[in-house]
């Protein structure tokens, strides 16, 4: 398992699920910025050493980070707009 975050080098790193083969991968989610890979995605996605820096984010960086937009209320039920069929 990595020993840190490679967006944020939080250290608070846990496992969401692992592979059917046991060893093969694991999913992993960072504790602070959220950031989720694979073991098994090349380096530059799983190791902050490699991790692009013009990605890479510091604890100021999510101090002052924006806030996320909300998520939108779903419309209300009627026809499908993409299939043209109707809710129950």
């Amino acid at each position: 398992m990595t020993d840190c975050c490679p967006r944020c080098a939080h250290e608070s790193v846990r496992t969401l699920h692992s592979s059917p083969v046991p060893g093969v991968w694991d999913v992993l989610q960072c504790g602070r910025c959220l950031y989720t890979w694979r073991t098994s995605e090349p380096a530059r996605r799983t190791r902050r050493d490699a991790y692009p820096e013009a990605f890479r984010l510091s604890s100021d960086d999510m101090a002052n980070a924006a806030e996320v937009p909300t998520v939108p209320p779903l419309r209300s039920s009627g026809p499908s707009q993409k299939t043209g069929l109707t809710d129950g």
